[in-house]
């Protein structure tokens, strides 16, 4: 039912949320996963867990949340969920195990925390004891990333799984230089690169819930609006409710191309007077310099599985394709196939590079 969201990061950010509300990782702080991370000795993260282990480190997480959120909690019904979905995000091979930094990926990334804080953490699990990552362990860390909007079949709305351009750009955003510090990381994750937009997205879907922004919408008329309020910068006193924008409803003289500004928070009066000042600056542009000029900030309407769904696994460079894991039923899926992605070969060119093989590789 969020399939009629035009934009692909917003739809992608809200089926995560619901995702991870099902899941009950909303609840879930950083320190408490750090804590059952330090708790099962999950320090290699080139370590393949099996079922049993990602059971076991699962449970330890949500007797956790238990204790603080009974209430909310259900610890066998939650284990078989997100381990469910670990295995169907990072085990397309079916092969009952995943690595340890695919793991901690999952969890951190919908986790309760501060977004630059997932940034960090992110960035030092693939970083070496200095405190650096070359583009070999950047590319690990992305590919483990863009496996969550793919298993949502949203991943051509981000670059698709071939992570080759999103390493080389940024290591170009840092000067080429042949180590990323974390900072320049950061730097680089602010400016919201497309394979990694749906994880900020996520967070501003998860602001706005609650926001209740004093405002009518032009359109359907609610008031308050509730959740996402966009602000028209052409028109004075223009406002968009969520639901209105994210299904690309129009009010009669507005046109889609027009520029606006998201708020997922109420409007502060400072806010207020600067928008004031864009709406009356726009007064005297024309349409053909919107036109020319078009708003700028949202995915592609579309979506679509990239090719029949058979991506790229790093691990083994074969993906066996076949039905969901099911770990509840006790069935294992058929019907398997196998594909070798072109993007590999970038993969073992860098593996050869840095003086290793996939065989010696301490990831694989």
């Amino acid at each position: 039912d969020l399939n009629n969201v035009r934009f692909s990061a917003y739809r992608t950010a809200m089926k995560l949320r619901r995702l991870q509300k099902a899941l009950c990782l909303d609840l879930l702080s950083m320190q408490t996963a750090c804590e059952v991370f330090e708790q099962h000795n999950l320090k290699q993260n080139e370590q393949l867990l099996d079922i049993s282990q990602l059971v076991a480190c699962l449970t330890s997480l949500y007797q956790r949340l238990e204790q603080s959120h009974s209430h909310l909690v259900n610890v066998q019904l939650s284990v078989d969920m997100c381990l469910n979905w670990l295995l169907n995000v990072y085990d397309t091979g079916r092969t009952g195990k995943i690595r340890t930094l695919s793991f901690k990926t999952g969890i951190i990334s919908l986790c309760k925390a501060h977004l630059e804080d997932k940034y960090r953490f992110l960035f030092r699990q693939v970083a070496s004891a200095t405190g650096f990552c070359d583009q070999r362990r950047l590319g690990l860390l992305l590919h483990d990333s863009i496996q969550i909007p793919r298993q949502l079949g949203e991943v051509a709305s981000f670059g698709g799984s071939n992570i080759e351009p999103s390493v080389r750009s940024c290591f170009q955003f840092a000067n080429n230089k042949p180590e990323l510090e974390a900072s320049m990381f950061l730097d680089w994750m602010r400016l919201e690169p497309q394979s990694m937009v749906w994880l900020p997205v996520l967070h501003r879907v998860a602001a706005a819930e609650t926001a209740k922004h004093q405002a009518k919408c032009n359109i359907c008329k609610e008031c308050p609006i509730i959740g996402f309020r966009y602000r028209s910068l052409k028109h004075f006193n223009y406002d968009i409710c969520q639901s209105c924008f994210f299904s690309g409803r129009v009010a009669k003289g507005h046109k889609m191309q027009y520029p606006m500004v998201e708020y997922c928070t109420p409007t502060t009066s400072g806010e207020d007077v600067r928008d004031f000042a864009k709406v009356l600056k726009n007064k005297f542009r024309t349409k053909r310099y919107f036109a020319k000029h078009p708003r700028m900030g949202y995915l592609p309407v579309q979506t679509i599985l990239e090719g029949d769904n058979m991506e790229t696994d790093l691990l083994l460079g074969l993906l066996p394709v076949g039905r969901a894991w099911n770990t509840s039923r006790g069935r294992r899926p058929g019907g398997i196939q196998y594909r070798c992605p072109s993007h590999l070969n970038w993969l073992l060119s860098m593996w050869r590079s840095s003086g290793s093989t996939p065989s010696s590789s301490p990831y694989l």
